[in-house]
């Protein structure tokens, strides 16, 4: 549909006759998101008009979550799984304008940084401290204990901005750099803490990023699981897959919009935590 057809139809929304509104939003709604733009030029052309701003509000939200929500679905189902665009697409959930290309760029900026740190005969140990000195001291990431259940833990760019984050967040950014480096760092499920480990075939050990990349071992879970009265699982020890981690961003959102009392945004957020399953 040509962009005059586009802004004629937007204007029949606040058509008298209740038949041709309704049947005009559902033809906006099959355009899909090409449609944003007419909508929001037609709220700012409106300002004295509030139901009809109100109502321009509720369609091009529905249209941003039904293209947050096939995003989504689409990565599950047709892409590699990558990391960084799972959580970019997470983000789009409250800035649907995020630029995919400025959220890469700050990662190549701290992959760069660590990058001149590193050199092929340090031990592992010497690699994480080293790569924790640009993480936390160059670039000043750190937990977020403050405000520990606000939403923009789990959203990359927020955490990108105010370095701060939660654990899982940190960990992402953490993670993404380490695989570009091509270390052998993953993800580890571990309940309540997400964790990463440094796994080779000459050793293994955990790094919680959430305290400044505090490295520990397998003893360490073991005591952590008693005092959570868990029963030791092999998830709990070893990698996960970026699905796993985006899931689980996903459910950190939904906890704190639950804690904030936004009760629609938790049902949204559940629905594609749900399309998402394992």
């Amino acid at each position: 549909m040509e962009a005059n057809e586009i802004k004629a139809l937007v204007s029949l929304l606040d058509d008298s006759d209740h038949e041709v509104s309704n049947h005009v939003e559902k033809e906006i709604k099959n355009l899909g998101d090409e449609a944003i733009p007419f909508l929001e030029h037609h709220w700012e052309e409106n300002p004295l008009n509030p139901p009809l701003q109100r109502r321009l509000e509720n369609l091009i939200h529905e249209l941003q979550y039904d293209n947050f929500t096939a995003g989504l679905i689409e990565w599950k189902e047709n892409r590699l799984h990558d990391l960084l665009e799972g959580m970019w697409r997470i983000a789009r959930y409250q800035y649907p304008d995020l630029d995919f290309q400025t959220i890469q760029k700050e990662i190549n900026q701290i992959y760069f940084d660590s990058w001149l740190q590193l050199r092929d005969d340090l031990h592992p140990f010497d690699t994480i401290k080293a790569l924790n000195h640009v993480f936390f001291e160059k670039h000043g990431f750190t937990a977020n204990t403050k405000n520990f259940h606000s939403p923009a833990n789990s959203l990359i760019n927020q955490v990108i901005e105010t370095k701060r984050g939660n654990p899982i967040s940190l960990c992402v950014i953490y993670l993404l750099v380490a695989q570009r480096l091509g270390l052998p760092i993953f993800g580890v499920n571990l309940p309540s803490l997400f964790i990463l480990t440094y796994k080779s075939k000459q050793i293994q050990f955990y790094i919680n990023i959430f305290n400044k990349g505090l490295i520990f071992n397998k003893k360490d879970i073991d005591t952590y699981l008693k005092q959570m009265q868990l029963e030791p699982k092999e998830i709990f020890y070893e990698p996960c897959s970026n699905l796993e981690i985006v899931r689980r961003s996903l459910l950190n959102l939904m906890y704190s919009f639950k804690k904030n009392s936004e009760t629609e945004k938790v049902e949204e957020i559940k629905y594609v935590y749900e399309r998402l399953g394992l």
